[in-house]
Parts: structure tokens; C-alpha cells; sequence
């Protein structure tokens, strides 16, 4: 038999972290803890604080309060030291557009000093990433010609030049076509693979269902916290499609009845979630229906149970609901903080 092998501890674990700009808190009182070669995604609308958080998170922003232990380090006390372990990929394209693809690569190679004094060590890094990116047929071009997709692609490149243990994204597949996010995306879950935590930033809902975990966040606060999969199933039994011809006036029929927490159309169809406390299929199909009924419309749709999705979470939260995976929310606020000590 195999000896019995302890859980990992977290690689991140914050405690009450804060962050205000004068009268606005950007981040307002978070906990968290992330494990090891997790994809952790922050999802929420622009303003709700998710590159305020992972800036604290990385060292790169002091809280106004609270703390946090990153690979081990207490920040803020350790953030120069965190700063090694970590590499960062912002949404916006931030490398050198004058210098060729491999010259970025040498200069971020230098930036790290990897290997100390010896060249050699750098320029297999610098190779080992251009064969790794598929990037060796462009080596010698301008980075500020390539297209989207390859930019994205150069840019994970520097970010790992130096093997981080901890890579931050931000809005990573912003503006590039689905064919480059999918592979961009086959290369952050190899990383994870390989034991290297990573924190996304996003707003998109496909691009959050790909992540292990997720923290949805609205001004500032945690508003559920786990995997795609358990937050969905969270709402069972409370969503539901609804088809027929007269979508735009089902959704007017809809909005802003007591039993609905939204109605929104989606191709040929209503996506209808119910509001909490209302009851399960099938009493809430006749709910539905009598809802169409008083606005003289039951007789022409057709109403089906639907999946739950993760913007029907972040609705239901919004609202709210606390829609957190069962076990998620006895995170570090459950358990005494370790004393600090300076």
C-alpha cells in the first residue's frame, strides 16, 4: 500500500486583503487560498477589482490591509523576493515592437539574469522558448509586425522565459481569433501540468469555463468562489429555454417579474433563470407558463429545462446568492490567520 501522502498546502492564501483609492475600495476584505498548477480564473466586469487583486496578489501593489503568503513569502513584507518566482502577460501588448522576436527574448533573458554571467545558459533559454512557442521561422522579425495571435504568443514566451512558478494573465486571449486562443490555451494547461500556478483575469464566460477554479468578483468583493462545473450545479433545476417565434416580446414579458431573475435571448431561444426560492421543474415550467399566459403569448412556445450557466451564476450571485461549490467557503476566513510576524 501506498504511504498515505498529506495534502499540498496552497500556494496563495490571502487574509482580508483590502485596497482603496481614497474613498473607493477597489478590493474590499478578500480571502482566498489557490493550489498548486491551478488555473484560477477572477471573473467579473471591468471595475470589479480582479487586476487590483492580482497585482497585490504578485507583489506589484501594496494592500491597504490585509496580507497574504505567496510561494511561501509574506507579503508585503517579501514582495521583492516574490518577484523572481513570478511571470506576468498583460492584455495589453507591452514588449519591444522595434526589436525582432528574438531580441525581446534575449533582453527578458538578460532582464533575469539567467544563469548568472553565462551567456550560454541564456541563449539555450532563448532558443528552448523559440521552439517552444513555435517561434524559430520568426526570430528575426519586428514583434510589432506580427499579428495577434503570434503577439500573444511572444509574449507568454518572455513571461516564462525564467520557468516562473507563478504566471498572472491578464485577458489573455483579448483580440485574437479562436484557432489562437485554442492553442494559447493548450500551452497554459501544459504549464499547469508541469506544477506552475496560474491566475487569469477575465470577463469573458468562455473563457472562464476553461479555468480549474474561479473567484467571481462584483466592486471589489467575492461574490462565489469554485469550479465552473459546481457553481452551474448550484442552479439546477432554475434554468430553462424557451422557443417560438416571439423571442423579443417573451423577454419584454419576462423582465421584471418577481419569479424571474433574467431573460435574455440567445439565437431563437429565451434563456430564462428563475429567481431563488421559486419552485423546481416541472411546477416552474407551469410557472413559465402562466407568466407567457398573462402576457397572451402561452400558446405559441415551448418551454425546456437548460443547462445552468456560469452568466447565470453571476447573475444568481450578483443578486445575492451565495452560490459557492459545497466546502468553498471554509477558505482562510475560516480559520485563524498564522500570527505574523515582521
Amino acid at each position: 500500500m501506498a504511504p498515505h501522502r498529506a495534502p499540498e498546502p496552497p500556494v496563495i492564501r490571502a487574509w482580508g486583503l483590502t485596497r482603496a483609492f481614497g474613498p473607493r475600495v477597489a478590493v474590499d476584505r478578500l480571502d482566498l487560498e489557490v493550489l498548486r498548477g491551478q488555473v484560477f480564473g477572477f471573473l467579473g466586469p471591468n471595475g470589479a477589482g480582479k487586476s487590483t487583486l492580482m497585482r497585490m496578489i504578485v507583489g506589484a501593489m501594496s494592500p491597504s490591509a490585509g496580507r497574504a503568503e505567496v510561494l511561501g513569502l509574506e507579503l508585503p513584507r517579501q514582495a521583492e523576493q516574490l518577484r523572481e518566482h513570478v511571470g506576468y502577460m498583460p492584455q495589453a501588448f507591452s514588449l519591444y515592437a522595434d526589436l525582432s522576436v528574438e531580441e525581446n527574448l534575449s533582453f527578458a533573458a538578460e532582464i533575469f539574469s539567467l544563469g548568472g554571467r553565462d551567456r550560454q545558459e541564456r541563449r539555450r533559454r532563448v532558443e528552448e522558448a523559440l521552439s517552444t512557442h513555435g517561434l524559430e521561422e520568426r526570430r528575426g522579425e519586428r514583434a510589432g509586425d506580427l499579428s495577434g495571435g503570434w503577439k500573444q504568443r511572444l509574449a507568454l514566451a518572455v513571461a516564462t522565459i525564467h520557468r516562473p512558478r507563478l504566471l498572472v494573465l491578464d485577458e489573455p486571449t483579448a483580440g485574437i481569433d479562436p484557432e489562437q486562443r485554442r492553442l494559447l490555451w493548450d500551452r497554459l494547461f501544459g504549464l499547469a501540468a508541469r506544477g506552475v500556478t496560474l491566475l487569469v483575469s477575465t470577463h469573458s464566460m468562455d473563457e472562464a469555463r476553461r479555468c480549474h477554479r474561479l473567484c467571481m468578483m462584483r466592486r471589489g468583493r467575492v461574490v462565489a468562489v469554485g469550479s465552473p462545473p459546481a457553481l452551474c450545479a448550484r442552479l439546477g433545476g432554475r434554468a430553462f429555454d424557451i422557443r417560438g417565434s416571439l423571442t423579443g416580446e417573451t423577454v419584454q414579458a419576462l423582465r421584471g417579474r418577481p419569479e424571474v431573475a433574467s431573460a435574455t435571448q440567445l439565437g431563437e431561444a429565451v434563456h430564462v433563470l428563475l429567481a431563488a426560492g421559486q419552485p423546481a421543474a416541472p411546477r416552474a415550467a407551469a410557472l413559465l407558463a402562466s407568466c407567457l399566459a398573462a402576457a397572451g403569448l402561452a400558446g405559441t412556445m415551448t418551454i425546456v429545462p437548460a443547462p445552468p450557466t456560469l452568466e447565470d451564476v453571476f447573475v444568481a450571485a450578483s443578486l445575492g446568492e451565495r452560490l459557492d461549490e459545497p466546502g468553498a467557503a471554509a477558505s482562510a476566513s475560516a480559520r485563524a490567520a498564522p500570527e505574523w510576524r515582521p
